[in-house]
């Protein structure tokens, strides 16, 4: 199984999140990715919510420079 990341910087918000996170297993990822939507951004923890995380998730890992900004 290869290592799979979920990245906040992708996703256009108010407070401009620069969390991206990352785990060995699915089920890791989708735990914490849930988390930090409740906590952080608000979100009800749904059936709907954790299936567009899941939609969300890459394989690897994240990248140092957020998507489409460049470095400072």
């Amino acid at each position: 199984m290869s290592r799979q990341y979920i990245d906040c910087r992708e996703f256009p918000s108010t407070m401009n999140c620069s969390v991206a996170l990352s785990a060995d297993s699915e089920n890791e990822l989708l735990d914490a990715a849930v988390q930090h939507a409740v906590a952080v951004h608000g979100h009800r923890d749904t059936p709907e919510l954790r299936q567009q995380l899941k939609t969300a998730f890459k394989s690897g890992t994240p990248p140092l420079q957020a998507p489409g900004r460049r470095a400072t």
